[in-house]
């Protein structure tokens, strides 16, 4: 990398490194550094009337007091942070002390990996902490990290941009209290969440993510070329219509837990790519499937948060077993006075024209229902409420209901004012799936391009018949934005999708040896702010020469200063 290019602590840090090796220790080791023991364990073990515990730890330094001969630094492991009480004469037992005067206090930094070997005992103001009697030198970091500081509670030099931290999720991680376990729980809901489906003798299945037809769902699919094959394929939007095939194959119950992709809009609530459990189970329908999904989220609760409430945007929502159901015609009766029911398209669309809503020709009848159920009623339901008995138009996947003509058994699970789940009992009679493709064919040549695509091959699997089967899809980045209390899914997802960073544009050097500027100081007079030659236009030469000379000897660049009067001539040029 180009010195240019580094900051000045960057520069001390690696010099630090070379001198590290000048000395014989090797800044990034090869070996094995075993550990016997996390921060949180050494606290929570402790007693003060046994034996002193004798520890191996490592971690990364986060803060140090040095009092001449003796330190305090704060070491952070993977669970937490511990400190440590560093003399020059323990870790230097011998003649030699420059592990203590030269290595410690002046060739680590905050961020430096180190291991660290003694007993644990209590300071005299109370805090556990371990006497170190060795000290190894485990990775050296070059960027210094924004040490977040704490007084009475307060937090300054905070790493606390938004942009900033979803970009260096990892300098996030180290630095902010609390992101860690965000994902801790995240991880917490995903193995809970397989342990209830293993339990009831589900399988866990991948399918594949690379699909000739994007089907299971109504979204705007993402694209790609396969060049061994010569086609194109879709990033999958759904996992359903290949965990259905494998009911038809003969599984009681199948589960993908895995990345869907929609290239549809992002906010707070929506992510493109964005992981989903799908399930399938023979044999049964959405009214079972609303007990299980019930008695799951109680579960992951309770798992991830002791009991069977959370609270997110300062409300309280509890996940206790059971939820209110509710059909989706008379939540909007409910909400906005207009009963729906038996309506055409061109009814519910004066509906919406009378409720003042941006509607387009392209929109079915399905899609106004969805539209005027997503401005007037989804954002209301706090508590979880099973939303049901979708019409057929919006649900080209799903069994007609038993007893309600035009409706299907479907629901919808909301919390906290977003859906949550999907699910159906499912659509398996062949015949009536193709003409509800052949319906979303016809959408899409209205112009919508969300409408589903015709799956030949899926139809074909249904008429080798397929049991009677309920299934569900859970968001799980969703359900953990409730879990966990965060109302932004981007605090939980590890690395969110971003624009590309703002470049700041540079002229190529040609442009800068056109003014007779040699191509060596084209760098530094970049690192001196003038990255185009028409920021150079009015400034002046002595200026310019006194900051591009300063540059040259700071880092050390041994280039022959040009003259005032050589500034001067690239200056007129101009």
């Amino acid at each position: 990398m180009n010195v240019l290019e580094l900051s000045e602590q960057e520069i001390i840090r690696r010099n630090s490194m070379n001198e590290l090796r000048a000395m014989g220790i090797e800044p990034y080791p090869a070996a094995e550094y075993v550990t016997n023991a996390f921060s949180t364990d050494i606290k929570n073990e402790f007693k003060d009337d046994a034996e002193p515990r004798h520890v191996a730890v490592a971690g990364r330094i986060m803060s140090r007091r040095v009092m001449g001969k003796a330190s305090f630094i704060e070491l952070q492991d993977s669970k937490g942070r511990i400190q440590v009480y560093i003399t020059r004469d323990d870790i230097c037992p011998g003649e030699d002390k420059e592990m203590y005067n030269t290595v410690f206090k002046r060739l680590l930094d905050l961020g430096d990996f180190i291991g660290i070997e003694g007993f644990v005992f209590r300071t005299q103001m109370g805090e556990i902490s371990i006497h170190a009697q060795k000290l190894t030198v485990l990775a050296k970091s070059i960027k210094p990290l924004p040490i977040v500081k704490y007084k009475d509670g307060v937090a300054y030099d905070s790493f606390d941009d938004p942009e900033l931290r979803y970009r260096q999720r990892y300098v996030d991680l180290i630095v902010n209290d609390g992101v860690k376990e965000t994902f801790l729980k995240r991880a917490t809901i995903i193995k809970t969440m397989r342990a209830v489906l293993d339990e009831a003798g589900y399988t866990e299945v991948e399918t594949p993510i690379l699909q000739s037809i994007p089907g299971g769902a109504s979204a705007r699919p993402f694209t790609t070329h396969h060049n061994s094959l010569d086609m194109d394929l879709y990033l999958r939007i759904a996992t359903e219509l290949y965990l259905k095939r494998l009911i038809v194959g003969g599984f009681e119950g199948v589960y993908e837990i895995g990345k869907n992709f929609r290239n549809e809009g992002m906010d707070k609530n929506h992510n493109p790519e964005f992981t989903c459990v799908e399930l399938y189970v023979q044999y049964k329908d959405y009214n079972w499937m609303m007990g299980f999904t019930e008695k799951l989220l109680e579960r992951i609760c309770i798992a991830v948060n002791g009991g069977t409430e959370t609270t997110i945007d300062g409300k309280t929502i509890s996940f206790k077993a059971p939820y209110r159901r509710l059909p989706i015609l008379d939540a909007i009766k409910e909400k906005t006075g207009y009963d729906l029911n038996g309506k055409s398209e061109e009814e519910i669309r004066q509906v919406c024209r009378e409720l003042k809503m941006e509607i387009d020709d392209t929109m079915g009848k399905g899609k106004l229902i969805d539209e005027i159920f997503g401005e007037f009623c989804e954002g209301t339901f706090i508590q979880p409420t099973f939303i049901t008995d979708y019409p057929v138009e919006m649900s080209p996947l799903t069994k007609m209901h038993r007893s309600k003509p035009g409706l299907t058994e479907r629901f919808e699970l909301m919390v906290n004012g977003k859906e949550l789940a999907n699910a159906y009992s499912e659509l398996n009679d062949p015949i009536d799936q193709e003409e509800r493709f052949k319906e979303q064919l016809k959408l899409s040549e209205k112009g919508d391009d969300e409408a589903m695509f015709i799956d030949q091959d899926f139809l074909k699997a249904l008429q080798y018949g397929m049991p009677p089967t309920s299934g569900i899809g859970i968001g799980i980045d969703r359900l953990t934005m409730l879990m966990t209390g965060q109302a932004f899914i981007q605090e939980v997802l590890f690395f969110p999708q971003m624009r590309p960073e703002k470049v700041t544009p540079k002229d190529a050097p040609a442009k800068f040896m056109e003014l007779g500027i040699p191509e060596e100081w084209v760098a530094v007079i970049q690192k001196a702010g003038y990255n185009l030659v028409s920021d150079m236009k009015d400034v002046n030469p002595q200026k310019l020469h006194m900051d591009i000379c300063g540059i040259n000897k700071k880092y050390k660049l041994e280039l022959a200063n040009p003259t005032v009067k050589d500034v001067e001539g690239w200056v007129e040029k101009i």
